[in-house]
């Protein structure tokens, strides 16, 4: 039998092809004998036959039937068998199917059980590790939590020593340093910090500064020194040259001007390094100077006068201490203004009075300053000190020196654009400084003593205008001292005046000593140099060559034109006390 399947997709049992068609044969068989056996039963005359046909045919037919319902059986059961043999076999095939199926489960459930063993083990290692790590990590955070408590106090410490050794650099050391300046010892100077804890580092920082403060001393004093003696011999140099002036003719006149002028600029040189030493410079005077005096005692100290041009209408004057600083301050001004100006440009200078003293202007057609250089030159004349380190080699010394004496008198100097497209500079000199003058009334000249030289600026009658447009002499530079002399003081000749008033009272000249001491010996005016004193003393008295009015305007013709726009109808008489002289004399120079 043979399973199909129905419409329905149920399984059916078939019977087999062969066992269909004996069977099929059987019954054909079996119905043809039938008939027969009948056929002849009937018959009478062989009734027995046809009836054992008939019956051997429906036996036959039931043999076959029955043979063939036990071979569709056996077939069956055969088939059956083979089928169920077929189950077993693939039952027993699912079986060994499933135990290699469990085979492989179990060899998987065992690499699993490996592979978990294997993974609890590197899990308990990596517990392990992390264990350790952790431990690690707690000893290392411990480590760093002691590290850290010791930056912190290390911290601490840094932080109370830098404090200490601020307290030090803002609070001691500034005090030392200041006690080591005014001439103290560094066991002086440190005598209140012996129990302090930095004392060896406060006295090897006092005995350094103080070995800087005695070199620096050192250098300064020798700077003095040279200075103090340029000064004396600038000076000596400068009253020789005076003399002469008067003792010599015009052909060498104009050459004895020019070497008067470079020995005036040499005594400003000379002056300004002892003004940056903080040595004496100069001289003071008892008098006030008149300001006219003064500018140009400042124009004689620098070399392009010529280009200068001076508007001043003010009467006032400056104390006499402090006149010979603002003298040489207004000088490196004017130098500046010259020297940073085209040579034909003119610089041009105006005097004003304000309510809070004098303001003196100073403008030039240069190139200006820079924003740079702007702060460079405020910061020189500010009211800072002077350090003389940031004076480096071929740094100008004009503005340090303004500074200087700006800080010294209480001046206030400061820069602007000049409306000539340079610089303007603006020193203002305090009301404290500032006095007027009554002018003097003009006198006749007065008598040579008898016995005595005469003197260096002879008295002579009222001062005459000098012509508007002079003609100078070519290459007669005006005197040195010219520009520090008032009107009156320029030598001319002995012409007695019309209607003179009465001569005044014989007054001692200037270069003859008036004083003796207790022992008989001459003793000379302050100002005036030993050199000089002995020489005219000695020297006999030589009547200087004299040239006619127009002769002396010539002369000095050029300078008056380049000091003042205007010649002043009445000049003061000039005072030997009161008279700035171009290269006053030094301290040394004046003992």
């Amino acid at each position: 039998m043979r399973e199909a399947t129905s419409p329905d997709g149920r399984p059916q049992r078939r019977p087999a092809p062969r066992t269909a068609a004996v069977t099929a044969a059987a019954v054909l068989l079996a119905l043809v004998a039938a008939p027969v056996g009948i056929g002849r039963a009937l018959n009478a005359h062989q009734p027995l036959t046809g009836v054992a046909v008939a019956a051997v045919a429906v036996l036959w037919l039931i043999a076959v039937g029955l043979a063939a319902t036990g071979a569709e059986r056996s077939r069956r059961l055969a088939g059956e068998l083979a089928a169920q043999q077929e189950a077993t076999r693939a039952a027993l095939a699912a079986a060994d199917a499933a135990r290699q199926a469990e085979r492989a489960a179990a060899e998987r459930t065992a690499a699993a059980l490996t592979e978990r063993d294997a993974a609890r083990a590197e899990l308990d290692r990596a517990r392990a590790e992390s264990a350790a790590a952790r431990a690690g990590f707690d000893a290392e955070r411990a480590g760093f939590e002691a590290e850290r408590a010791a930056a912190e106090d290390f911290r601490a410490q840094v932080e109370a020593e830098r404090a200490e050794l601020d307290r030090i650099a803002e609070g001691v050391l500034p005090e030392v340093v200041k006690k080591l300046r005014r001439g103290a010892t560094v066991d002086s100077a440190l005598a209140s910090q012996r129990k302090h804890p930095q004392y060896a580092l406060l006295r090897a920082v006092g005995e350094e500064v103080g070995r800087g403060e005695r070199l620096r001393a050192a250098a300064l004093a020798v700077c003095a020194t040279a200075a103090g003696r340029v000064q004396a011999l600038a000076t000596s140099m400068h009253a020789e040259l005076r003399e002469m002036q008067h003792r010599h003719d015009e052909e060498v006149l104009g050459d004895l001007l020019r070497l008067d002028h470079s020995t005036a600029q040499a005594g400003r040189m000379a002056d300004s390094i002892a003004v940056l030493t903080g040595a004496r410079s100069g001289r003071r005077w008892a008098k006030p100077i008149a300001v006219e005096s003064v500018l140009r005692g400042a124009l004689g100290r620098i070399g392009a006068y010529q280009r200068v041009r001076l508007h001043n209408a003010s009467t006032a004057a400056v104390a006499g201490f402090a006149a010979e600083g603002v003298m040489h301050a207004l000088a490196e001004l004017l130098d500046n203004a010259t020297n940073f100006s085209a040579p034909p440009a003119e610089v041009h200078v105006y005097v004003e009075e304000v309510p809070a003293g004098l303001a003196v202007t100073v403008e030039d057609s240069g190139l200006g300053l820079s924003e740079s250089w702007l702060r460079r030159a405020e910061q020189a004349v500010s009211a800072e000190p002077l350090d003389l380190a940031t004076l480096s080699a071929g740094t100008r010394l004009g503005l340090a020196v303004v500074g200087v004496l700006a800080r010294k008198h209480g001046l206030q100097v400061s820069f602007r654009p000049s409306a000539r497209g340079g610089t303007g500079v603006v020193m203002l000199i305090p009301q404290q400084l500032i006095t007027h003058l009554t002018p003097a009334p003009a006198t006749a000249p007065a008598p040579v003593v008898e016995n005595a030289r005469p003197a260096l600026t002879p008295a002579r009658p009222a001062p005459t205008p000098l012509p508007a447009a002079p003609t100078p002499l070519p290459g007669f530079p005006a005197p040195a001292a010219t520009p520090a002399t008032p009107a009156a003081a320029v030598p001319a000749p002995a012409v007695p005046a019309p209607a003179a008033p009465a001569p005044a009272p014989a007054v001692p000249a200037q270069g003859v000593p008036t004083r003796v001491t207790d022992s008989g010996l001459p003793q000379r005016r302050r100002g005036q140099t030993l050199s000089a004193t002995t020489a005219r003393a000695a020297t006999p008295a030589v009547k200087p060559v004299r040239t006619g009015p127009a002769g002396a305007a010539a002369r000095f013709g050029a300078f008056r034109k380049a000091a003042l726009p205007a010649a002043p109808a009445v000049a003061p008489t000039a005072d030997p006390d009161t008279t700035p002289d171009a290269s006053p004399v030094t301290e040394k120079d004046s003992e």
